[in-house]
């Protein structure tokens, strides 16, 4: 009886309720907030808001930061919804997608999530190749060398990804591996403006890999989409065309958990990916 009267508890409903408030409210605003800020735009009294404060930003669910230690959304919470997407059936989702990119590439096809600042791979379509990639569903790598990981980084806030970088290191894998924090920023730059991640024989030597992002229906970016294989059948010179290919199947696939594209919208309707990707890549 005294369990159930606690369960029932409207203090600790309202301590739910009060707590939620404060990660809506981190979350609708760009910039962190201070105490004072929070309390004021929640007309609650700052003990109150300090005390539930504390208990967040211990379970990681806010981070407060200086200058001004302000407070803002902690990485836990890009964890829990990665975990989540992974959980609502992304992967069955994606399969289609992977196995049209896979069949057009002739190449392995990934879909991965980032996972506790790891990649995490759901699901994967190899190519009939006798020469393959030697990875495996549930498999993590590191996200800094793998072109998965790094079209994920490329779109973390800039506070979560130091916070990643910090707490993973940069290790080198190949002499390829970017491993300064200044030459990863660069890159995850080039790879926002480009719309692809690449990796060039950075996580071993002899594979070159070509991801691209997967948004939900808010936009956000969730999981990546890539092909792999090794380097002298992903060449260089194949890599604009390759990008193509998978960009359409991420963006096929973003499309089927709402999100609405850019580039879709300027095609009138059209649905690239299922349209170009049963052509083959040439020469292969």
């Amino acid at each position: 009886m005294a369990a159930a009267q606690a369960k029932d508890s409207p203090y600790q409903v309202q301590v739910l309720d009060r707590a939620m408030a404060i990660l809506d409210t981190l979350a609708a605003h760009d910039e962190d907030l201070s105490l004072y800020e929070i309390a004021e735009r929640l007309s609650l009294h700052k003990s109150t808001i300090h005390r539930l404060l504390m208990v967040l930003e211990r379970q990681r669910l806010v981070e407060r930061r200086a200058p001004g230690n302000k407070y803002g959304l902690g990485l836990k919470l890009f964890e829990l919804g990665n975990k989540a997407c992974a959980r609502l059936g992304i992967a069955e989702r994606a399969r289609p997608h992977l196995e049209r990119v896979a069949a057009a590439a002739r190449e392995t096809a990934h879909l991965c999530i980032l996972d506790d600042g790891e990649v995490l791979y759901l699901a994967k379509v190899e190519a009939s190749r006798t020469v393959r990639v030697p990875s495996s569903v549930g498999q993590r790598n590191p996200a800094h060398c793998t072109a998965v990981g790094k079209a994920l980084l490329a779109h973390l806030a800039e506070r979560d990804l130091d916070a990643l970088i910090h707490d993973r290191r940069l290790e080198a894998h190949t002499p390829n591996t970017i491993t300064t924090p200044t030459l990863l920023k660069r890159e995850l730059r080039t790879i926002r403006e480009r719309g692809y991640a690449v990796d060039d024989e950075e996580i071993e030597e002899g594979l070159r890999c070509i991801g691209a992002p997967v948004r939900d229906h808010t936009g956000r970016v969730v999981a990546s989409m890539s092909i792999a294989g090794p380097a002298f059948r992903v060449t260089r010179a194949k890599t604009a065309m390759l990008a193509r290919l998978v960009i359409e199947a991420a963006d096929a696939l973003s499309a089927e958990l709402g999100y609405s594209s850019p580039r879709r919208n300027a095609k009138s309707g059209e649905r690239p990916a299922e349209r170009r990707l049963t052509a083959t890549v040439g020469g292969q």
